[in-house]
């Protein structure tokens, strides 16, 4: 499985686990049958640090609450996040393009923008 993919697949299922109380093996068994290691890296990394991926947004977002952001674009920028931050091996602009492109396909024309604007704080220096 390419990892664009297993990121979108990852959205499909951190979207399942907003919505259900379900375990991460359950929401990842509902978007595919496939068992793919990035894929359960991702999802489970997201579960697992959501509280400091949380905190770390809400320090770069500028007149918007987390709680505000529509489901696709917390969902997207929370991976983005993630392997920003806890998985060094994908360089920062594969990530940031490979969010844009997630949310341009589940999101509305505004949201790469959004995500992009987010993303970018991150790598300023």
């Amino acid at each position: 499985m390419k990892r664009r993919q297993a990121r979108e697949l990852a959205l499909q299922a951190l979207f399942q686990l907003d919505n259900h109380e379900i375990s991460i093996e359950e929401a990842i068994g509902h978007v595919t049958e496939e068992t793919d290691p990035f894929l359960t890296q991702v999802v489970t990394g997201v579960v697992n640090y959501k509280e400091e991926i949380d905190a770390t947004l809400t320090d770069k977002l500028e007149n918007w609450s987390l709680s505000r952001l529509p489901k696709i674009e917390r969902t997207v920028l929370r991976i983005a996040v993630f392997e920003l931050l806890y998985n060094k091996e994908t360089p920062a602009k594969v990530v940031i393009n490979e969010a844009l492109e997630i949310s341009k396909i589940f999101g509305d024309e505004k949201s790469s923008r959004f995500v992009n604007g987010v993303l970018s704080k991150y790598t300023e220096q």
